[in-house]
């Protein structure tokens, strides 16, 4: 039986996972202990959790493996400067002292990292490196429920390739063709990131979001489009792409674009993080988005062509995409698709771990059934009734505990329908960048006036930005335009025509926030400008408790869905712990909290209005 830890670090996102005879046991993001959202730190804390969950000490792991080869990765940067030269001079004197002090060393900077782990001896040690979008396909196809599959894999960059196309049959992956570096869809969208003024490797979501604000009848967006597909990006017809390196300075500069350049083209500057968002803007993100799932969908059918597979998986932060996901499933170009819920960097540990065992290892794939293996991707940790007894003790903090669930979920159901938010905390803590109804904020999504509380007054984030819909899997197709399970809330599908208001003939060219402010549907929280919402659905065999909270407000209003969004605020990971949501609770207009079976009402806690206090309280812990 073999023991294999993966781990991803030094980018951003680390993590660690560890599998047990192919089988991953547990999985969580450094971020979530440290607090540091998408920390690049050696992931000395998510290892440690690994280890203590199985009862493993690092002596007994048949194999270690880190997520990329770190000296492909010097090669490829060696190779872009000289090919650039002398451009870049600046960056190179400051990469490259970095490169030789901490990425050139890496196999030490493992060990030594290990070290703050517990004591190990060395030699027992087998530290082994796959290259990156091989620990990226191996995530998707090992874990999905399909026996043979076409693999696409698209992100910013691993070593040289910036995306491919393999083929997945049993145990064996082959890569089949790849793009490489400086060419690359990731970046691409992560330079209009940037020019957009959000912050590259974490606001590409809220490009994403944005991008139906654009108008696509507006004269403006047609021609950001064209100028992209111009300018900017030549698409072939395999989907791979073409990048003038002119407008961008990734490759060897201290930016992601040209700003004067970007600006010469587009007839404005780049946005300023945090000023307002102009409709500009907004016709910009829709044009690249659109451009996106263009070249998605163009590789989407080059990896059919090319493998002849009904099956498709998917990883790499572009998978993360689930407008273009969504527009993937639609083309009908394969009969199933499975994308890893961890796609980006965090989910390369865990693909690295199960690419070494069945492909170092030379282990065969356990027979699948019907459902992937990542078990609802609930597989970080869970906490007793006497660690939140210990926690309520600390804090003074008044609670009712619930000896049956039932009576909870009918309790808190009541709750939501009154017009309260709730924090959702339930035992083990999703793996991956979603909520799934462990760490989960829920409202009721048929209240027009929840889109607008939480995200001023809860998330304290963009108002503009979109929430998502956890619903009864028995009963998506009655709200949305979905023939497909959507367990990982990767799948953007249209609310039914007939749940949909009806819009004034110029709503596209009314303001952003009498677009936002319009009751689109009878679940208006949930549905986006474009009518178009990202969907989870809720199965009994994974989450059988949130499916009893879902039930319940089924039976009070019979509405089988709720608004669900990640428990935490701007610029903070997703809450671990009992004592990371309670201090969330009480800085923000959240009403109640449940943490298992505890249930926790704002009114009566302690110095509930003093948010000062109580984020100097928990600022040492």
């Amino acid at each position: 039986m073999k023991k294999i830890l993966g781990i991803s670090a030094f980018y951003h996102d680390s993590a660690a996972a560890l599998l047990q005879d192919g089988r991953v046991v547990a999985a969580v993001q450094e971020e979530r202990f440290t607090r540091k959202k998408h920390t690049s730190d050696f992931p000395v804390q998510a290892i440690q959790y690994c280890l203590d969950f199985t009862g493993f000490e690092i002596d007994e792991l048949d194999a270690i493996v880190f997520y990329d080869k770190p000296l492909l990765k010097f090669e490829r940067l060696l190779e872009t400067y000289y090919a650039f030269s002398p451009k870049g001079l600046k960056s190179f004197l400051k990469a490259i002292p970095v490169w030789l002090d901490e990425k050139l060393f890496l196999k030490k900077r493992i060990y030594d990292g290990l070290k703050e782990v517990g004591n190990y001896d060395k030699k027992q040690v087998k530290l082994l490196f796959p290259e990156h979008h091989l620990s990226h396909a191996a995530s998707a196809f090992y874990f999905s429920p399909y026996e043979e599959a076409a693999i696409l894999t698209i992100d910013g960059v691993g070593e040289w390739a910036t995306a491919t196309i393999g083929y997945g049959n049993g145990k064996d992956i082959k890569i089949v063709k790849e793009l490489s570096f400086p060419h690359s869809v990731g970046l691409l969208y992560s330079a209009f990131t940037y020019f957009l003024g959000f912050k590259v490797n974490s606001g590409e979501y809220k490009l994403m979001g944005l991008a139906p604000y654009g108008n696509p009848n507006a004269t403006e967006t047609q021609n950001f489009e064209k100028k992209i597909k111009e300018q900017l990006v030549k698409i072939y017809e395999d989907g791979s792409v073409w990048l003038d390196q002119s407008y961008f300075d990734y490759a060897t500069g201290l930016r992601m674009a040209k700003d004067k350049s970007w600006e010469k083209l587009f007839g404005f500057p780049r946005r300023k993080p945090e000023t307002e968002v102009q409709q500009k803007h907004c016709n910009l993100a829709h044009a690249i988005q659109k451009v996106t799932e263009e070249i998605v969908l163009k590789m989407a059918r080059e990896a059919q062509n090319a493998t002849d597979s009904k099956n498709l998986c998917m990883a790499g932060g572009v998978a993360l995409n689930c407008v273009a996901n969504g527009k993937l499933l639609q083309a009908n170009i394969f009969d199933n698709i499975f994308v890893q819920p961890a796609a980006g960097d965090a989910g390369g540990a865990l693909g690295a771990a199960s690419a070494v065992h069945h492909l170092y290892f030379d282990e065969d794939r356990k027979k699948h059934s019907d459902t992937d293996t990542m078990q609802g991707s609930y597989l970080g940790p869970d906490f007793s009734e006497k660690e939140i007894l210990q926690m309520c003790k600390k804090v003074k903090a008044q609670y009712k505990i619930y000896e049956n669930f039932n009576n909870l979920a009918t309790d808190t159901a009541s709750k939501i329908v009154d017009g309260n938010v709730v924090g959702w905390f339930q035992e083990r803590m999703e793996f991956g960048p979603r909520a799934l109804g462990n760490r989960s904020i829920l409202a009721d999504p048929t209240n027009p006036e929840m889109q607008k509380k939480v995200n001023l007054k809860i998330k304290f984030r963009e108002g503009f930005r979109p929430f998502a819909p956890a619903v009864l899997a028995e009963d998506a197709k009655t709200y949305f335009d979905l023939n497909v399970d959507s367990p990982y809330m990767l799948l953007v599908a249209p609310v039914l025509a007939s749940r949909r208001k009806v819009i004034p003939d110029n709503y596209h060219d009314l303001s952003q926030r009498e677009k936002l402010y319009w009751q689109r549907s009878d679940i208006p929280a949930v549905t986006h400008i474009d009518f178009s919402s990202r969907i989870q659905t809720v199965h009994e065999e994974t989450n059988p408790r949130f499916k009893k909270l879902l039930l319940a407000f089924k039976k009070q209003t019979n509405y089988g869905l709720l608004l669900n969004t990640s428990f935490n605020v701007r610029g903070e990971p997703i809450v671990c712990t009992p004592h990371d949501a309670y201090r969330c609770f009480m800085q923000t207009e959240m009403d109640y909290l449940v943490i298992n079976d505890f249930m926790f009402c704002k009114k009566e806690q302690p110095d509930s209005e003093r948010k000062e206090k109580w984020a100097a309280r928990f600022k040492l812990d």
